[in-house]
């Protein structure tokens, strides 16, 4: 997940049986790689809901098998979920497994379903992100393994630290995450404008680390219907203080795949992104189509590598 990076995220097929999934995105996952992108990230939701699954890490896991290079991350894993000791210990032995590979991001969460399946509280989560958040980087970045000082792939993280990024979408997230030495990922939905806000406000707060931009793509003639679906359901959980920075579909399209890596450079560098991640499943897309899209986008990062801020 460094400076310069490009990754696609991956989302299950769910008309597929459990079995399917799991290959398909294997086989997506092997041809992100194959046609130029440098890793890929799996997010989280629960019980079904659409066009997500439960364990984000795990599926980052096959995704990394079925590479054969290139980084995975969970991005985001939904941090108020678990207890925090997990996913540090997951997260460190998956770096064990495959050594220079893996990063991590997380998230509050926020749909109220995810936390009662969970037997977890809304209430706190805030805070309890925070505090979480505090004992992941610290452990990860190999400077504090807190009560994990006897995990030897907890250990390894001070020789071979593994990459957070924390989804912030206000300006006390991204000083947080600065102060932390972590990095920061901007939702797909948010304008330029507000994450450049966010990103001048976590570079001058000291933040170290990279600057991830999610953008949705489509090369031709995009599915606008099934786009505006997935805002629609977006809109139905998400918190109104995230919601009153969205601005349209923030949808990326064009027949040419440079004019679409144009686009995509204009806005990662007008929101002071230096990476960025590109989304092209809709629920209700086939594999066919996914796998069409990822092969047509091979161009397009041809052509916006050089163009990404570093």
């Amino acid at each position: 997940m460094a400076s310069g990076s490009i990754s696609l995220r991956l989302y299950p097929h769910d008309d597929l049986s459990p079995e399917g999934i799991v290959e398909e995105l294997r086989r997506q996952a092997r041809a992100a790689r194959e046609c130029g992108f440098d890793g890929v990230m799996t997010s989280e939701h629960h019980n079904g809901f659409a066009g997500y699954l439960p364990n984000p890490l795990q599926v980052a896991g096959w995704a990394l098998e079925a590479m054969g290079d290139g980084w995975a991350a969970p991005c985001p894993l939904l941090l108020a979920l678990r207890p925090v000791a997990q996913v540090v210990e997951e997260t460190a032995w998956l770096g064990a497994r495959f050594p220079g590979r893996v990063g991590l991001g997380v998230a509050a969460g926020s749909l109220p379903e995810d936390f009662l399946i969970m037997e977890a509280t809304r209430d706190d989560r805030s805070q309890r992100f925070a505090t979480g958040l505090a004992t992941l980087a610290g452990a990860l970045s190999g400077r504090d393994p807190g009560l994990l000082g006897s995990d030897p792939a907890v250990l390894r993280c001070r020789q071979h630290p593994i990459p957070v990024v924390s989804a912030a979408m206000s300006l006390g997230a991204v000083r947080r995450a600065a102060h932390l030495g972590v990095g920061v990922l901007f939702d797909s939905l948010s304008g330029v404008d507000r994450c450049r806000r966010l990103a001048d406000a976590y570079r001058q707060a000291g933040g170290p680390g990279t600057v991830v931009m999610i953008r949705r793509v489509w090369m031709g003639s995009p599915p606008s219907g099934r786009h505006a679906r997935q805002v629609a359901v977006y809109r139905g959980y998400a918190e109104p203080s995230a919601q009153a920075h969205w601005t349209g579909d923030q949808l990326v399209n064009s027949d040419d795949p440079l004019s679409l890596a144009e686009q995509l450079a204009e806005m990662a560098s007008a929101g002071g992104a230096d990476a960025i991640n590109l989304r092209v499943h809709v629920p209700g897309m086939t594999p066919a189509e996914v796998a069409a899209q990822i092969g047509a986008l091979a161009d397009v990062l041809v052509a916006l590598r050089p163009r990404l801020p570093k």
